[in-house]
């Protein structure tokens, strides 16, 4: 790899792109202003969001309510709406201008985008969906960055020894957002956005919004698999009895039986429900790290060998269309058809 615009001699602090959309920051922003407050504290430097938008300062604050120490903010009307050209302009200056040791982006579309750009701009590495992000114990500064790869095979950690910006994106639902009482106290930094009409290669002629389920928020998730042959009606009406959301596997999406928004593992997202039920899933890595930090997780498949057994707490060993119609007729008796979880 090509040296990077700056080195570690130079690097210091933890920053967080703080994501935002009509009006809000975006949920894997503050989860990851939750994880980053904790790499910032090990290493002892200051944790710093960077902002672009146009009238997002209040946001900025909310950032600082979250963890952060200090918010770079820099509006522009043509930072509004997203767009890779400007953001990657703007992002660019700021980062070489405040040279952060460690960066970490959301690995959502514009996150994504973002990255990617952002990584050959600097010359650096970017380590994509991570499921999880810790210091080198040996020598406190080195991120290292947790993979799953080959297909769910291996988990390999990889670390960005010499170039810098280390970057890193992250999946939404992999960390959990902080608990706190939103007193912590910090600076917001206005920057000046140096941009002009001619910078941008793109116009957004319209903005449309999928109306989505956000399936990392859900307390239940029941989740379905190649096992369903992608009948997914008495599992959906499972989840809805237990007040939770339906989830799926990568196969699933893939044969067109459910929407990406549905699916669940290292290619979907991760979950922390407090049950999970898992029928007709085999179980491979790519999809149990999705469910990982589930406080309870039954697992229902005819194969006793199947390797999402081990990932359970409880499982039972038959065919989910015969193990749950008996569960859905108690709960239909019980009157849970009011969705909530009791």
């Amino acid at each position: 790899m090509n040296p990077s615009r700056y080195g570690p001699d130079v690097a210091t602090g933890v920053w967080v792109y703080l994501e935002h959309e009509d009006g809000e920051l975006a949920g894997v922003s503050l989860e990851l202003l939750a994880q980053g407050r904790e790499l910032a504290d090990e290493q002892g430097s200051p944790l710093t969001g960077f902002l672009l938008g146009n009238g997002v300062r209040g946001l900025a604050d909310e950032a600082i309510a979250a963890g952060a120490d200090i918010v770079l903010l820099a509006e522009h009307e043509l930072l509004d709406p997203y767009t890779n050209d400007a953001h990657t302009l703007v992002a660019t200056s700021m980062i070489l201008e405040g040279r952060p040791d460690i960066m970490l982006l959301g690995a959502t579309f514009n996150g994504r985008d973002l990255a990617g750009r952002l990584a050959v701009r600097l010359r650096t590495g970017l380590t994509a969906d991570c499921t999880d992000l810790t210091l080198d114990p040996d020598t406190g500064l080195l991120l290292v960055g947790e993979v799953a790869g080959f297909g769910g095979g291996i988990v390999a950690t990889i670390k960005c020894r010499e170039n810098r910006p280390q970057m890193a994106t992250v999946r939404p639902g992999v960390f959990a957002v902080a608990e706190g009482n939103g007193q912590h106290e910090g600076t917001v930094t206005e920057v000046q956005a140096e941009i002009a009409p001619e910078d941008i290669r793109t116009t957004v002629i319209e903005r449309v919004t999928a109306d989505v389920t956000d399936i990392t928020q859900a307390p239940v998730i029941v989740a379905a698999g190649a096992g369903t042959r992608g009948d997914f009606a008495l599992l959906q009406e499972l989840a809805d009895l237990l007040g939770g959301e339906l989830g799926v596997t990568r196969v699933a999406v893939d044969n067109g039986w459910a929407t990406s928004d549905r699916q669940i593992g290292q290619t979907g997202y991760v979950t922390h429900p407090k049950l999970a039920i898992v029928a007709g899933i085999s179980g491979a890595l790519q999809f149990t790290v999705g469910i990982d930090q589930a406080d309870t997780v039954v697992a229902i498949d005819l194969d006793p060998e199947a390797p999402i057994f081990e990932a359970a707490d409880f499982g039972v060993v038959g065919d989910l269309f015969e193990v749950l119609p008996p569960l859905v007729e108690e709960l239909r008796a019980a009157g849970n058809g009011n969705g909530a979880m009791e």
